[in-house]
């Protein structure tokens, strides 16, 4: 079964730094666009940041400048590196991947079970 798999949530005091990774169980491609997304219960999921196959990305106001979204195709991962976390980063992290099945853009998407991601005052 194709998926992906989040690590590297768990505790972390406010100002402090964290890892997260996404491992996917297929090789992940040039038509691939993965992201970072993060949800707190009774609020819609919030895009984080994405990043294509180039290594071109995007992020979010609220992580900008304190966020690092990578990827490593020959390992099938995908990393966040967040630093001067605040409360309000406190959220179940999902790991998205987008592929683009044909030309008119039609896509498909998995996204892994998610990894909390508490900070600590």
């Amino acid at each position: 079964q194709v998926q992906l798999v989040e690590s590297g949530g768990g505790l972390v005091q406010a100002g402090g730094s964290l890892r997260l990774s996404c491992s996917a169980t297929r090789r992940i491609s040039s038509f691939d666009v993965m992201g970072w997304y993060r949800q707190t219960p009774g609020k819609q999921r919030e895009l984080i940041a994405t990043i294509t196959s180039a290594g071109s990305t995007n992020y979010a106001d609220s992580v900008n400048g304190r966020t690092t979204i990578s990827r490593d195709n020959a390992k099938n991962t995908m990393y966040l590196q967040m630093n001067s976390l605040k409360p309000e980063d406190t959220a179940v992290y999902y790991c998205n991947e987008r592929r683009v099945v044909n030309v008119e853009g039609a896509a498909e998407e998995l996204w892994g079970q998610g990894t909390l991601v508490t900070i600590s005052t």
